[in-house]
């Protein structure tokens, strides 16, 4: 009979198949010295096979289940319904419910159980599934904890269980239900325990609920509950809550609500010493389990009892740092519009290559900025650099270094600052050659990469790429670079100060900035133009790409008439832009030269939407425009005191801006070409990897670090466990969202837009792009999904240069994610497009085909 029943102190986490999430976490409770578990035992999932396995109507059922979508809530309704009554109709066999007796008869006969569910996807590290199943409390007698026993079977076939399921991909046939049959404790006072703060993440912050009574109501939200905070064993905040009802046990089985006395509804449920004894058990709990733990507890005289405790499974991971100092992370996701999970060869391929020191959690990468705020000059810095760039990072910021205490300052001497000064160097000169220049040593560099390469394999190819990025970062590094783009940076945010100062008139840089010179990504929007004009002549081409699903589509096009001059427009474009992807910075993601039928939707889009010759006449439109704002400035200007000077310090400036603002998108261009290179050559070495069976598909170096890579190459060896570990643990990191701001003890810090006067309802984010549009939301989180008409409004989380080809369809811009100089402000900018960017949520709030009004130039939209 152990296979079928086992008592709490038979349990551990090594019997998670057998006694489901929450048996094992009862279990492992147990065994913790100095915490009170009220006794029982567990029904094993063996026992719920026994009695469904067989039951042949049940299993074709559960086969129709499988086959159903998440939203189908009538077919989910209907077929569950028949599925639970199957079970709670279907007689305990007697071998089993013998058993479950035996383990009854110690107990008086009067003594009442927790009946609860225990299902074996519930209460992991991963996914809780806490509060999918049912529990029954106060059940008394033999034969009414066997009927429960039942019930809590067929709660493993509630609706809103089936479709969690179905939702989170977890099989309806494997997913099994254990039993806990636990004494019950009648408590005075019970309640919630988490062992970091729900709300901020920090880890050091120990949250309790407590109100009077059991604490089913208070998990099922019946009652209201007082709040403590508790940090280092010392109460920090707490919320006296009044308490209107207490959910009590009633003498012959069942529970009922009760009204509060009157004078008793404000009295706080513990007491300070019962408290931080509850928190000082929370910690101990915690560091049983490892991590951070959502406890149930219950206070029955001097005694606390724990009736159960899960991982905590929405905190985001904590970069790690060696010292116990408070530190203060940065997200690079969204400086970088990528806030994607990155796989682990893809985080190690951005750490070499990106400067400074970065961290990673949750597969995305962060810096430390704490040695920039440790100072006043630092932290002036870096608020002037963000509060441009980020202002919902900047408050976040000012929020911590207004914390005494949190960071230690030092004297202003050993300021750092975030970005490089050129104080003592002689003045830059305002020649477009220096870009062209630039981009020209680029070029070469990148020809000479892949001549090099081609002679490296293996070990040596292994020890060439780091190398080469050290050389491209020294020696091949002109720092000419960053001089240029400082200045256009510069010029454009002189010019927005000045202008709204002399002429009263917001973000006039970008519309001076539209159409410039030398910028690789918005060309690269203007060019799949060219390639549509080249294709649209030929219907056959065109009726062939709507129905294709063929990733080797190119090899078929020269069989169809105009197809090898539609091939050759392709070809050449990826040629030029091939390397690029949704999510570049991540060396693994799939390159459009890797799979170039990720463009024909955009191809077929500009086909459909645009005439001929669009690419050059929007250019030309946007060059005219910022032509003519420039005349007209510059006219209006000399109306003003000084005003020749004024015009004259204008032009300078927008010269300065237009010579050199376009450059800006180059480096990064650079940097994906490199890494495809790279990427390339090391997929010829996985290639052979997979042929010596080192391991099981190339793709499967993407789960690797760089130096893990390194090691197989060298060895011809890899615990392939591994592989599957790293996929597993990356499936969990796609679902998380990364903070802007984290710190060192968890907290994420969040921050919010200071402004008023905004109209009512307005969704506020940070104006990027100046005008004002209105038109149809088309809310896109998957760039393939992109069905656009001209005159759209793009809403979506980010976009980075991968996006561009989209912009020259749509008139407005809304992400989630981004600033004042990320990529796609500075197209949206080029191609005049009003733009809202850092919109908290906005594709929640924001539905798809809503018409809506972008406020390009103060920051806002509004649903219309």
């Amino acid at each position: 009979m152990l296979a079928y029943l086992l008592d709490f102190q038979e349990i551990d986490k090594t019997t998670l198949a057998l006694t489901g999430g929450k048996g094992a976490n009862l279990g492992e409770l147990c065994h913790i010295e100095g915490i009170a578990v009220p006794p029982g035992f567990c029904v094993t999932t063996e026992t719920f096979k026994a009695v469904t396995a067989s039951n042949a109507t049940l299993q074709t059922l559960l086969d129709q289940l499988t086959l159903l979508k998440a939203d189908d809530r009538k077919n989910i309704g209907d077929i569950s319904a028949r599925v639970r009554s199957i079970i709670e109709s279907t007689p305990i066999p007697g071998d089993i419910a013998a058993a479950v007796t035996d383990h009854l008869r110690p107990f008086d006969e009067k003594t009442a159980f927790a009946v609860r569910s225990s299902a074996t996807a519930e209460d992991l590290p991963t996914a809780s599934f806490a509060g999918q199943q049912d529990t029954y409390l106060n059940i008394i007698g033999t034969a009414s904890v066997l009927e429960h026993i039942s019930r809590c079977w067929a709660s493993l076939y509630t609706d809103r269980a089936v479709a969690y399921r179905l939702q989170n991909g977890f099989d309806h046939h494997q997913v099994s239900l254990a039993v806990v049959v636990q004494q019950m404790v009648f408590p005075e006072i019970a309640g919630i325990m988490f062992t970091a703060d729900p709300i901020t993440s920090n880890r050091k912050v120990l949250s309790i609920d407590a109100s009077f009574g059991l604490g089913e109501a208070l998990v099922s939200g019946l009652v209201n509950a007082d709040n403590y905070k508790v940090r280092e064993q010392q109460i920090i905040d707490r919320k006296i809550a009044a308490k209107k009802l207490v959910v009590k046990a009633v003498e012959n089985g069942g529970t009922e609500e009760q009204p509060v006395p009157i004078g008793q509804q404000n009295n706080p449920a513990l007491t300070d010493l019962q408290v931080l004894t509850l928190a000082r058990l929370g910690r101990k709990i915690e560091a049983h389990f490892g991590s951070p733990q959502d406890i149930e507890w219950c206070l029955a005289g001097d005694t606390f009892y724990f009736v159960q405790s899960r991982p905590i499974t929405t905190l985001y991971p904590v970069p790690e740092v060696k010292d116990t100092e408070n530190h203060v992370f940065i997200s690079v996701g969204h400086n970088q519009m990528m806030t994607d999970a990155i796989k682990p060869l893809g985080l190690s391929f951005f750490m070499m290559v990106a400067s400074g020191q970065m961290y990673t959690a949750g597969g995305r990468l962060f810096v430390d900025v704490t040695r920039f705020l440790t100072t006043a000059g630092g932290r002036q810095a870096m608020m002037d650099t963000l509060g441009k760039s980020d202002p919902l990072i900047k408050d976040a910021l000012n929020i911590i270094t207004a914390r005494e205490g949190f960071i230690k300052q030092l004297p202003d001497h050993k300021t750092e600052r975030p970005l490089p000064t050129f104080e003592g160097e002689p003045p830059l000169e305002n020649d477009p050659a220096i870009a062209t220049e630039l981009i020209s040593n680029s070029q070469a560099y990148i020809a000479q990469l892949k001549q090099d390469i081609q002679t490296k394999s293996g070990q040596a190819l292994l020890d060439f790429i780091p190398e080469h990025i050290r050389q491209v970062q020294t020696t091949m590094f002109d720092p000419r670079s960053l001089r240029i783009i400082m200045a256009a940076m510069d010029a454009a945010w002189w010019l927005n100060d000045n202008i709204e100062k002399w002429l009263g008139e917001k973000g006039v840089a970008d519309t001076l900035s539209q159409s410039v010179p030398n910028n690789i990504t918005s060309e690269m929007g203007l060019a799949l133009l060219d390639v549509a004009d080249a294709i649209r002549p030929y219907p056959e081409v065109i009726a062939y790409l709507q129905q294709t699903t063929d990733d080797h589509f190119l090899e078929v096009l020269p069989q169809l008439k105009g197809g090898q001059e539609a091939r050759n427009a392709i070809e050449d474009y990826l040629r030029q832009y091939g390397m690029r992807c949704v999510g570049e910075i991540d060396i693994t993601k799939t390159r459009w030269r890797e799979k170039p039928l990720s463009l024909v939707p955009i191809i077929l889009s500009n086909i459909r939407n645009f005439a001929p010759g669009a690419g050059k006449r929007k250019f030309e439109q946007g060059k005219q425009e910022a032509l003519l704002k420039e005349q007209e400035i510059l006219q209006r200007l000399q109306f003003l005191p000084d005003g020749a000077q004024k015009a004259a310090e204008t032009k300078e400036k927008i010269s300065f801006m237009r010579n050199f603002l376009g450059y800006r998108e180059y480096p990064k261009y650079a940097i994906v070409n490199r890494y495809f290179i790279y990427k390339q050559a090391l997929l010829q070495e996985a290639e052979k990897l997979v042929r010596d069976h080192v391991i099981r598909e190339k793709e499967d170096i993407w789960y690797l670090t760089y130096e893990e890579l390194r090691e197989a190459v060298s060895t011809r060896q890899l615990d392939t466990t591994i592989i599957d570990q790293r996929k597993e643990t990356y499936q969990q990191y796609e679902k998380l969202s990364p903070p802007r701001v984290i710190t060192s003890d968890g907290e994420i810090i969040t921050g919010s837009y200071k402004r008023e006067n905004l109209p009512a309802n307005a969704i506020v984010g940070l104006p990027v792009s100046t005008g004002v549009i209105e038109g149809r939301a088309r809310v896109i989180l998957n760039i393939a999904d992109a069905d656009l008409e001209e005159g759209d409004i793009l809403v979506t989380a980010f976009t980075d240069p991968s996006w561009t080809p989209l912009f020259v369809s749509i008139k407005g811009l809304v992400t989630e994610v981004g600033g004042l100089m990320t990529h796609g402000a500075v197209i949206a900018r080029e191609y005049g497009l009003p733009a809202v960017v850092g919109v908290e949520s906005a594709t929640k709030l924001i539905k798809d085909g809503q018409r809506i009004r972008v406020n390009g130039t103060d920051g806002y939209v509004e649903i219309l």
